[in-house]
């Protein structure tokens, strides 16, 4: 009697999914600004064609995975200020070897044009740097200005660089040199955006021609473009180049748009097999029906032949408030006692029972509640919230600092800037109201929405509600100087921020690409800087206690990135990553 025959992983095939609606791809180039810098954008697109210097979240940990990173592991000085970093010499889809230039090339980008990429932050990487450069063709050092949390410096701070390849640069008029020359950056930041096409534009005819364009068909990642068509389907195949671990198994990989969580439950109803079948997809959470007992585990399967996995990632989710506004709005904004009203109009206990199912959790500060780690601070850990649902909480702030909050929208009696009142330019008779644009398509968030506006308005707060095309809001209400064109007020994306490691720099920083509202305090520019500089937790904890109580953003349930519905023909998959990147490489089918 023989045993039976162990199925192999195959060589080949095709793997289509499903994205979530709302958020093309708009930026190919990864140096990517704020407005979009998003997992649709930078975790399913870019990454897969253009790897960072290090990798993170394999096997489901959040931690490096040495194997997958360009970069070796850094080595320091003794005195703590130097990092070298040696490069592995893998290859380029055009044949170049990676190597010191290729970091220094994205280094001299940040230093340079810091204030178009969305995780720079004035005042750290690499304006924190008295010294950088290459000791040999693959090695690369910088020289920090103090001494710094070293496991900060890794994920914060070095996982930000993307190495880039020689053939990119130069300028329309031949080759340049900005991996060595700072002063040739402009020039060739400017190439490439015009190669990029317009950000903005959500008809930019430039991507049906980034497959083939010389420029962003040069990967070092294990997969390269195949297509982008008008109507936005995305087709990726090997990079027969790759030069790391886990090259693909499958053919083709393919991402389809859809345009509401309804179509994408459609779609996945019809199956994983036969034409136009959606081998993953996500299960919307408004179509969650059987509650769950945790975030991390499906609850029962509403889907035939699918298997359910959550991906928990390392996030928080908020709605942006626009503190730049140079309306009466800002001024609000800028008002703590506003804030803190605000966040306790919202029922985030109610949403993650009623709405979310049982998938989602309770956020109300900066640092991730999910998965428990000893990050949390004490006090949040504890359940000792600053600012739980409490409408009569709300209303109390509100007519201690002088409003009359009989009527909706409250109005401004007291105008300001002494004890008891309104605050600074807020006129007597203003009315307590402001506009909240949200990612259409999702019935999950759109329920949110709809439970804030009406409970805030039990407070006298007038929360007006706006769907919007989610790649359109972005754009439309991005980071902007103050002035009379930067008019969004508020703004809720469905998202948030995933962190490596959960200091404040990127979010709450004076400055930071990933301020979306240009929020400014001094005392949290303080907290920040103490928590980057030590290991100590307590620094860490004093930065989160101080930012829960004064809500710079509102924050809102947090929950699964995504419910990834995956066919149970497809292997490979699981563990997730915790970072909210995906790997198709590591799919396959088994042989028959």
């Amino acid at each position: 009697m023989t045993a039976a025959k162990e199925r192999k992983p195959k060589r080949g095939g095709t793997v289509t999914w499903a994205c979530a609606p709302g958020f093309p791809p708009a930026v190919i180039f990864p140096f990517t600004p704020a407005e979009r810098m998003g997992t649709r954008n930078v975790l399913e697109f870019q990454a897969l064609m253009y790897s960072t210097l290090y990798y993170f979240g394999s096997d489901g940990l959040p931690e490096p995975d040495w194997d997958r990173s360009i970069g070796e592991q850094p080595r320091w000085s003794a005195d703590g200020l130097t990092v070298t970093i040696k490069v592995k010499p893998w290859k380029w889809s055009n044949g170049e070897t990676l190597c010191a230039d290729n970091v220094l090339f994205w280094v001299n980008l940040m230093k340079v044009k810091g204030d178009r990429y969305g995780e720079y932050v004035p005042g750290y990487f690499p304006d924190n740097l008295t010294d950088y450069g290459k000791w040999g063709e693959d090695t690369v050092y910088f020289t920090f200005d103090r001494p710094y949390s070293q496991r900060w410096v890794l994920m914060n701070q070095l996982s930000t660089i993307t190495p880039l390849p020689k053939s990119w640069d130069r300028t329309a008029e031949g080759p340049a040199n900005a991996s060595g020359d700072p002063a040739d950056v402009e020039a060739v930041y400017a190439y490439l955006m015009a190669e990029q096409g317009d950000i903005v534009d959500e008809g930019n005819a430039h991507r049906t021609r980034w497959a083939d364009s010389p420029v962003w068909s040069t990967v070092s990642g294990p997969w390269r473009l195949k297509s982008y068509t008008v109507e936005g389907v995305v087709t990726f195949v090997p990079n027969e180049s790759y030069s790391g671990p886990n090259k693909p198994y499958l053919d083709e990989f393919r991402q389809v748009p859809t345009f509401s969580d309804e179509e994408q439950y459609e779609m996945l109803r019809r199956g994983p097999r036969g034409k136009d079948a959606i081998q993953v997809g996500y299960l919307p959470l408004s179509f969650a029906t059987e509650p769950t007992t945790s975030p991390d585990k499906g609850g029962p399967n509403p889907l035939d032949n699918y298997r359910l996995v959550p991906q928990t990632a390392y996030c928080i989710r908020y709605t942006a408030l626009n503190y730049n506004n140079p309306t009466v709005r800002g001024k609000l904004f800028h008002q703590t006692y506003f804030r803190q009203a605000l966040q306790s109009c919202l029922d985030q206990d109610a949403a993650v029972r009623d709405i979310y199912q049982g998938y989602a959790y309770r956020q109300n500060g900066p640092v991730p509640m999910y998965p428990a780690t000893d990050f949390v601070s004490p006090r949040q850990r504890e359940g000792a919230w600053p600012l739980p649902f409490d409408v009569d909480h709300a209303r109390r702030l509100l007519e201690d600092n002088g409003w009359d909050t009989s009527v909706t929208p409250a109005v401004c009696v007291r105008p300001g800037t002494g004890p008891g009142e309104a605050g600074e330019g807020i006129p007597a008779g203003t009315e307590l109201t402001f506009l909240l644009r949200y990612a259409e398509g999702r019935p999950a968030l759109t329920r949110l929405m709809r439970q804030l506006r009406a409970d805030a308005a039990k407070a006298g707060i007038d929360v007006r509600l706006e769907e919007v095309y989610g790649s359109v809001l972005v754009a439309e209400d991005a980071p902007c100087e103050a002035g009379p064109d930067c008019l969004w007020e508020a703004c809720c994306w469905n998202g948030g921020w995933v962190f490596h490691h959960p200091t404040g720099e990127i979010l709450f920083s004076t400055g930071a690409g990933g301020n979306f509202g240009h929020y400014s305090d001094a005392e949290a520019d303080r907290l920040i800087d103490a928590s980057v500089t030590t290991d100590d937790p307590q620094a860490l904890y004093d930065y989160q206690d101080y930012i829960a109580e004064q809500v710079p953003v509102l924050f809102t349930p947090n929950f699964p990135i995504r419910l990834f519905e995956v066919s149970e023909d497809l292997h490979g998959f699981e563990p997730v990553n915790p970072f909210g990147m995906i790997s198709p490489e590591n799919w396959y089918y088994l042989e028959d």
